[in-house]
């Protein structure tokens, strides 16, 4: 049998998979109408990660990439080569996707995470986090896939750190309710799927305003004025590869396991606020830092937050699912030494 190559073709309302000759490629390749991801038709496990263009979902691809997984990223506004552009919001694109991809596992990463953009466009957001994570789960639960989805500590108010899984959750903001929406709509539609909550995210960003951390980049750059920064509000930044390779963890075992379900944390341990955050980032690349000011008032900001959301993670570390999480200093430097104006900084520092 001659290998074949796996494609996806697009029509109205649905996405399909093909196989195509690999001696056929290159003569159709100029007038072809297939999109997508290359994949070899062999053994290998496969995966469905959604947000594959996003912060998260890019160490997921990469995560189960090198750890021989066969990934199909997702992704929409963003989607590029190597990626899959599919709405979502159709649910009869993504049914049909399901049926003939037909995942082992769907890493559900795709959703509006930014708390002020959902407080302002609140009916976009809902469907993406919400609705959307509904008809995921559904056609989890129908074709057989391990499902995962990505929550929030911020599905917490706050006020009683840290928090287990089991703690009753009270969001503060519309994001936060989306989030546990989603959470709720997973679990009722697909018992056997994992909720996977994390903090405040990092990682090898496309530029430094993808992650709430890595902009703090602009603030400690501003050394000709002050710059003020919330010293109240603690967070626990948390790098996206180590997050990743907790659902591949999780994916791998729960394939074997079928009491790997329901609500689990993962969280850095490193308590920062913003303003410690940026202090450490000008410690780390050694510019000046008197010029950050903090904020030791709660800011008067748009969208309420819980000042410490911190995650109990003991679930994960008893089934040895967990994994040791980066140090920040040296984690924060992987993502913004691209972003320095000398890029042989690194070299000369670490080499």
């Amino acid at each position: 049998m001659s290998r074949a190559d796996l494609r996806i073709m697009f029509s109205p309302g649905r996405v399909q998979l093909v196989q195509v000759e690999s001696h056929l490629l290159k003569a159709n390749s100029a007038n072809s109408t297939l999109t997508g991801q290359e994949e070899t038709m062999d053994q290998a496990p496969k995966v469905l990660v959604t947000g594959a263009t996003g912060l998260l979902g890019r160490a997921v691809c990469r995560e189960f990439q090198n750890n021989s997984w066969a990934v199909l990223g997702i992704g929409f506004r963003r989607a590029r080569s190597g990626i899959l552009r599919c709405d979502l919001t159709d649910e009869e694109a993504v049914r049909g996707l399901l049926q003939d991809y037909k995942p082992d596992v769907i890493i559900h990463c795709a959703a509006e995470r930014r708390p002020d953009v959902v407080e302002r466009h609140t009916e976009a957001a809902v469907n993406l986090n919400v609705h959307t994570t509904s008809t995921l789960a559904k056609e989890a639960a129908a074709c057989g896939a391990f499902f995962l989805y990505i929550s929030t500590d911020y599905v917490f108010d706050g006020r009683n750190p840290p928090y287990g899984e089991d703690d009753t959750p009270n969001p503060l903001n519309v994001y936060g309710r989306s989030k546990l929406e989603g959470e709720r709509e997973t679990l009722r539609h697909c018992p056997g799927a994992v909720v996977l909550r994390v903090p405040v995210l990092f990682g090898e960003v496309e530029t430094v305003s993808e992650s709430a951390v890595t902009c703090l980049w602009l603030r400690v750059q501003e050394a000709t004025e002050g710059s003020t920064l919330d010293h109240c509000q603690q967070r626990f930044p948390t790098d996206t590869r180590d997050v990743a390779a907790v659902c591949r963890k999780l994916s791998e075992r729960a394939r074997q396991d079928p009491s790997i379900r329901g609500i689990f944390h993962f969280s850095a341990k490193e308590q920062m606020t913003k303003y410690e955050m940026a202090i450490a980032i000008a410690q780390a690349f050694n510019l000046p830092s008197n010029h950050l000011i903090p904020l030791t008032e709660q800011p008067a900001a748009s969208t309420l937050r819980p000042l410490n959301s911190q995650l109990n993670c003991s679930r994960l570390e008893l089934l040895n699912l967990s994994v040791e999480p980066r140090p920040f200093t040296s984690a924060i430097v992987d993502s913004l030494w691209p972003f320095t104006p000398d890029k042989r900084w690194r070299q000369t520092v670490f080499h």
